[in-house]
């Protein structure tokens, strides 16, 4: 089951499935898409996140350094070295 519902700007999206929660962040122009994924990772609730980006967030790995979160870039859904239009981020809290 997926629910899915804005997070801010109304083109970011934030929805829960099967495998996590997950926030879109594409086509929001930097620093936004940092902004909305640490505005996320405050939540108190939040242990783990998949962010969709449309580049690899290099200005994001060292605030989730400090804050004590792991990150791990995925491999791509659709299987084909093609699909570089999306980059997936897995970010996991390490201490709870």
């Amino acid at each position: 089951m997926t629910h899915a519902h804005n997070h801010g700007d109304d083109t970011t999206r934030v929805w829960q499935s099967a495998d996590g929660l997950h926030i879109d962040v594409r086509g929001l122009n930097p620093p936004e898409p940092m902004i909305e994924i640490l505005k996320l990772l405050d939540a108190p609730e939040t242990s783990s996140v998949i962010a969709h980006l449309d580049r690899e967030p290099i200005f994001l790995y060292p605030e989730l350094d400090e804050r004590g979160w792991s990150y791990e870039v995925l491999p791509s859904e659709c299987g084909d070295p093609g699909c570089d239009h999306e980059v997936r981020l897995q970010i996991v809290r390490l201490h709870p």
